[in-house]
């Protein structure tokens, strides 16, 4: 994890690429079926593309059909946060507990055999670091 996190607007708008920022600082979200991971099937763990955090794990990835990489837990227990929002339409935000960044959001229509939650996270969010041994393509 990168222990040196930016503490302005300038220095995460220096370090993101402006998709990246536009989701993770911006609190945005990626159309459905356009992000890197929403197909992807490589064994690993996806990090916090603003600080490297671990979030998820490959294991826990699942296709939910909504077009975002859909996860059934983090990856470690305190490795996100959570944030209900909104005032008509209430869902709750997943943000990276190390630097706050906004991930996605969670719902209560997972596999029920797996918890019964979706962590439905877009792309530009993560990053994969291949399982050892792995190639990531």
């Amino acid at each position: 994890m990168d222990e040196t996190l930016p503490s302005t607007d300038a220095e995460w708008r220096e370090r993101l690429t402006p998709e990246q920022y536009r989701i993770l600082r911006e609190a945005g979200t990626e159309r459905p079926h356009t992000g890197t991971y929403n197909d992807c099937k490589d064994p690993g763990t996806y990090r916090c593309a603003g600080c490297d955090s671990v979030l998820f794990s490959s294991e826990d990835k699942f296709d939910s059909g909504t077009g975002w990489p859909s996860f059934t837990a983090p990856a470690e227990p305190g490795s996100v946060d959570q944030r209900r929002e909104g005032l008509i339409l209430r869902r709750t935000e997943v943000l990276c507990a190390t630097c706050g960044g906004h991930l996605g959001h969670v719902f209560g229509d997972g596999p029920r055999d797996r918890g019964g939650q979706r962590f439905c996270i877009n792309s530009a969010a993560l990053k994969l670091e291949p399982a050892a041994g792995e190639a990531n393509d």
